[in-house]
């Protein structure tokens, strides 16, 4: 169901508030530039600064604006199961295809509580569900045995794994291939992600050259090895830049410069880059050619 180039939305803000005019524009860009799925609320979209309105809200746009042209993976984690089941009820029940539940932070719950997390939304939605393992932002990894009693889940259909650890990305291949689709969560590490079996990438970087993230992906799958190699080599740079600091703070910054949002302004404590960092991000768009 999930494969190729998905982008990790942002979340556009205008005087503080959701730009709605806006967001509908980006995700007709996304669909007319190739990406094969849209992404909302993630950590990209700032989803630990919207009120449950706004993400709700948020989701729903994207629905309806999408219109089933290409899959909906609406985020809905929490560190609370109870709200992360209400937030992919609502996924549900405004039409998107999919939810995006990162692990649970900050309480860091064992490895059984984990396991429980993903079964009660299981259990309570009945509906497909993407586990997010992001260890550096929860402070708690999904262990590969974890995940493959994760996986066993009939409702769980991908994880997006944004470790880092390519050695724990084919350990979850290898337990669990065959049961969900493996998403790299990381732009710099799609290729090698593709190569032991991956399906695709939730990407930052889309957000800024969707057709060109999409094209290491469909090279890949069209059998052209060495030309994914190449596109991937190439906007390596890039993926490296988008993290300077942290996301989705150049992303935006980047999306800004490039006039495709009307202001990068995002919501404490989240803030604009260091003179230096900016400086970086520049010389890598101008380095790309784009700026």
């Amino acid at each position: 169901m999930l494969k190729g180039a998905l982008v990790a939305l942002v979340t556009p803000f205008r005087d503080g508030q959701v730009d709605e005019e806006t967001l509908r524009r980006l995700i007709e860009f996304h669909i007319e530039n190739g990406t094969d799925g849209i992404v909302p609320c993630g950590t990209t979209g700032e989803s630990p600064t919207l009120s449950h309105e706004e993400h709700k809200r948020v989701i729903q746009i994207t629905v309806e604006q999408v219109n089933k042209r290409v899959p909906v993976v609406a985020g809905a984690g929490s560190n609370s199961t109870a709200e992360a089941i209400d937030l992919t009820q609502f996924a549900k029940r405004v039409g998107a295809d999919a939810a995006l539940i990162v692990t649970p932070y900050y309480n860091k719950p064992t490895q059984e509580g984990i396991f429980r997390h993903f079964q009660a939304l299981a259990q309570e939605c009945r509906f497909p569900l993407v586990p997010y393992n992001i260890a550096a932002r929860t402070g708690v990894n999904i262990e590969p045995a974890t995940m493959a009693r994760i996986a066993e889940l009939p409702e769980v259909i991908a994880c997006k794994e944004a470790s880092g650890n390519i050695n724990q990305m084919a350990e979850i291949y290898n337990l669990c291939g065959d049961k969900m689709d493996l998403l790299s969560g990381d732009d710099n590490m799609v290729l090698p992600l593709l190569s032991i079996g991956g399906k695709g990438v939730i990407s930052v970087l889309n957000n800024v050259l969707p057709r060109e993230v999409a094209g290491v992906c469909q090279a890949w799958f069209d059998g052209q090895a060495e030309l994914a190699k190449q596109r991937f080599l190439k906007i390596l740079p890039l993926c490296k830049a988008m993290f300077v600091e942290t996301n989705p703070i150049p992303v935006k910054t980047a999306m800004a410069l490039l006039g495709m949002i009307p202001s990068g302004e995002m919501r404490l404590p989240l803030c604009e880059m260091a003179p230096a960092n900016l400086e970086k991000l520049k010389a890598a768009l101008k380095a790309y050619g784009i700026m």
